[in-house]
């Protein structure tokens, strides 16, 4: 008799081989092996590669540690999407499938939800939401996808960004005096507290379009 999986059992699973081995390691055959299923077996769940990656773009979106609902609409927007950046630093190997890859169903839209709702209770216009929606968003996905462009663990990504700043102040130089400088910078900082400030100053716009 064959295996029989849950869907979110099959999406644990791919999301554990993407972050211990790297999207490369994921495939049919790695994953049945993994659930000591055969490949076949698999497409009773996805179609093929794609749908697959799309279930482990899922996996990240649904591992977000979302935060409870408050009376200020701006404080949960702030802590949804740091907490959407943070599931994305939790997943440095699956994190670009979220911008490349539809999920295979609904499960990872409830952080997009909380933030949709988070942002009409500013009281904007349906538009002004639509945009605010994206401006967040591109801020949330542009911070990841710049600090996991070289992805390491821990600390070590700190220090990787402030030898690739210091790389770009070098090659800078009298040249470009304003990168050089705003290069040295950003090794005083952290990506955190970038992320942070980058933050606070998108809400204070969308604060004020209110």
């Amino acid at each position: 008799m064959r295996a029989r999986f849950t869907l979110a059992e099959v999406r644990a699973q791919a999301i554990r081989i993407v972050d211990k081995d790297g999207l490369a390691s994921l495939s049919m055959r790695s994953l049945a092996a993994a659930l000591g299923t055969g490949p076949m077996t698999l497409y009773n769940y996805v179609k093929d590669r794609e749908e697959l990656e799309g279930l482990v773009a899922e996996a990240v979106l649904a591992d977000i540690r979302l935060p409870r609902r408050s009376d200020d609409w701006r404080a949960d927007v702030k802590a949804i999407a740091t907490a959407w950046w943070l599931g994305m630093r939790q997943h440095p190997n699956a994190a670009p499938l979220v911008l490349t890859r539809r999920t295979v169903s609904s499960v990872g839209y409830l952080p997009a939800e909380r933030l949709i709702e988070a942002l009409r209770r500013a009281g904007l216009s349906d538009l002004d939401v639509l945009a605010a929606f994206r401006g967040v968003l591109s801020l949330v996905m542009g911070a990841a996808q710049v600090e996991l462009a070289h992805p390491l663990a821990g600390d070590d990504r700190e220090q990787s960004n402030a030898a690739a700043a210091k790389r770009i102040g070098d090659l800078a130089g009298a040249e470009h005096p304003h990168l050089a400088a705003l290069s040295e910078t950003s090794r005083r900082s952290t990506m955190a507290d970038d992320f942070d400030r980058a933050l606070d100053m998108l809400l204070t716009g969308i604060q004020a379009s209110a």
